[in-house]
């Protein structure tokens, strides 16, 4: 199932892209028509929200959900309320996800611009400093996607948008905040929080609770990420033995491996050059709880985890199994962004949680604290070649 889907949405992204962010040819007037006038509304929005000097671009991959779109909204309302004195914003890197946003698909349209023109419009309305974060869970190939394209980009000044003496000025005062788990200390941070959570401490506490991240697929683990699923499973199993942790595309973490797993038994898993040997004590518990580990609950939570009328979802292959599991919950007791979801069967992702919140703003500052050092990023030099 995962597979075929996966080719059908890579195809789809590159029509879809192609009809997004399409540059066009010189011969094609109309699409660089609409690349201007689609930039032309960044623009616009940077120009009448621009309250200071240093700007926080918050990127995630985006999302189709309703539920998502409302985690997006409490996440950049917190980052305002934290940083003071920082303009925060919010970008896709989907295409498909931003074109569908605008869409409206099944909710109201909403613009989610790319990264590529928001750092246009930031440069245009001359921020001083930049901090682009990461809202992705690990240093995979989104992350790579914003730290060496999109940003390595700006400050090359690829498309002639800034004056010299700009790129000069934003040597050493432009950085990039890292995923939630860029290290192995973050998945053991990460691991503390989870278990601390109420609704999941009330779910372990009566029997196994599987964790569903994405992963990269395998031959794509971009910065060696694909581990710290293994790192924080590790973590989590210090604390609990009824913790476990899989992914959508990472070879061997797939929710058959996880119900293997289950059983117990010792197994090598491969991970990029890395060959880890995870060793799981027979489980007898009869009940599992599924949560997303991704930063919002969209298409792979609803669907791929937690979707009872698809034979190959986690919810279905566990049940199955003889587990009886829920992905849905009702005793999420932290209060809910929008009202109307209070009282209603749950999927919280990992942006519903605050104190997960806290630990990508945690990398926020981190982040800033690199600024004016020579861990911050440097436009390239003008001086010419010897």
């Amino acid at each position: 199932m995962m597979k075929i889907k996966n080719l059908m949405m890579a195809m789809l992204a590159i029509v879809m892209s192609t009809s997004f962010v399409a540059c066009g040819d010189d011969d094609d007037d109309n699409s660089m028509s609409n690349y201007q006038r689609y930039q032309q509304a960044v623009d616009q929005t940077v120009s009448s929200q621009k309250k200071n000097d240093k700007v926080i671009l918050l990127v995630a991959f985006g999302s189709t959900w309703e539920q998502a779109y409302d985690t997006f909204d409490q996440i950049v309302s917190e980052y305002k309320s934290q940083f003071s004195g920082w303009d925060v914003y919010l970008s896709f890197s989907s295409a498909i996800c931003i074109n569908n946003a605008r869409a409206g698909e099944n909710v109201a349209p909403k613009d989610y611009y790319d990264p590529e023109h928001w750092l246009t419009a930031i440069g245009k309305a001359q921020y001083k400093q930049i901090v682009v974060q990461s809202l992705q869970v690990i240093p995979g190939e989104e992350y790579r996607r914003v730290r060496d394209t999109y940003v390595k980009d700006f400050m090359n000044n690829r498309n002639g948008d800034f004056t010299t003496q700009y790129m000069k000025s934003l040597d050493q005062n432009v950085v990039v905040g890292t995923p939630l788990m860029a290290e192995l200390s973050d998945a053991e941070a990460l691991a503390a929080v989870l278990n601390q959570e109420a609704d999941v401490k009330a779910a372990v506490a009566e029997g196994i609770v599987a964790f569903m991240g994405h992963g990269n697929p395998e031959g794509y683990d971009y910065y060696g990420g694909n581990i710290r699923y293994l790192q924080l499973e590790d973590a989590l199993r210090a604390l609990n033995q009824n913790y476990y942790v899989g992914t959508v595309d990472m070879d061997a973490t797939y929710a058959e491996d996880v119900l293997k797993h289950i059983e117990g038994g010792t197994f090598d898993i491969e991970v990029g050059d890395v060959t880890k040997t995870m060793q799981y004590t027979a489980n007898s518990a009869k009940r599992a709880q599924l949560y997303p580990l991704m930063s919002i609950a969209g298409d792979h939570a609803h669907n791929d985890m937690a979707d009872a009328e698809d034979e190959e979802s986690w919810y279905s292959l566990f049940n199955a199994a003889g587990i009886e599991t829920k992905a849905y919950e009702t005793n999420y007791t932290a209060a809910c962004w929008k009202k109307y979801k209070q009282g209603e069967d749950y999927i919280p992702a990992l942006g519903e949680r605050q104190a997960v919140r806290r630990l990508w703003m945690n990398h926020t500052r981190e982040a800033i604290a690199k600024l004016g050092t020579e861990e911050a990023l440097s436009t390239p030099t003008t001086a010419p070649e010897e």
